[in-house]
């Protein structure tokens, strides 16, 4: 037997899923010193028309596209009065993409569900001779708008920090 599907059987494979979700996200467009900076007034939170930034464990906003995507519609930056998200200063592409080892095209399934989510067109899938189509990430299209992320049915796609 699979040693992954046996670990799904075991419940391994729903705790990873819930490791991961746990990683807490800055909200788009957090300056440098967004901790000192933030007052916790739940301000952005609430001027959020896609409902992505949520209160986190320590009070501090924070990025949650696990249900939907960001749009960069710039309300939060608009509501942050002590200026902890800054559309000018802060970092708005600080997340990309990264398709993960469950992803159903790695394991020879046919699916693009991340493919056509993704508007920037910054997942990309390479045709294989006598295989599946695999997907790539092109880290300077990604936007890092999580779009991706809920429409994977595996849960396969998670958003890092870029490097540099």
């Amino acid at each position: 037997m699979d040693p992954n599907r046996r670990a799904f059987l075991r419940g391994r494979f729903l705790k990873e899923l819930a490791r991961r979700r746990s990683a807490a996200l800055l909200p788009p467009w957090a300056v440098e010193d967004f901790a000192v900076r933030c007052t916790r007034c739940d301000a952005c939170i609430a001027a959020c028309p896609e409902r992505v930034l949520e209160r986190g464990a320590e009070g501090y906003p924070e990025l949650n596209v696990r249900q939907r995507g960001c749009t960069f519609c710039g309300a939060c930056v608009d509501a942050c009065e002590p200026g902890a998200l800054d559309g000018v200063r802060g970092v708005e592409q600080r997340y990309r993409a990264k398709i993960g080892p469950t992803c159903l095209a790695v394991r020879a399934v046919t699916c693009r569900l991340c493919e056509l989510a993704c508007e920037p067109d910054a997942i990309r899938f390479s045709l294989q001779r006598g295989g599946v189509a695999t997907p790539s990430v092109d880290g300077s299209q990604c936007t890092g708008c999580g779009m991706c992320l809920h429409v994977c049915p595996s849960h396969a796609i998670s958003l890092e920090e870029r490097s540099g």
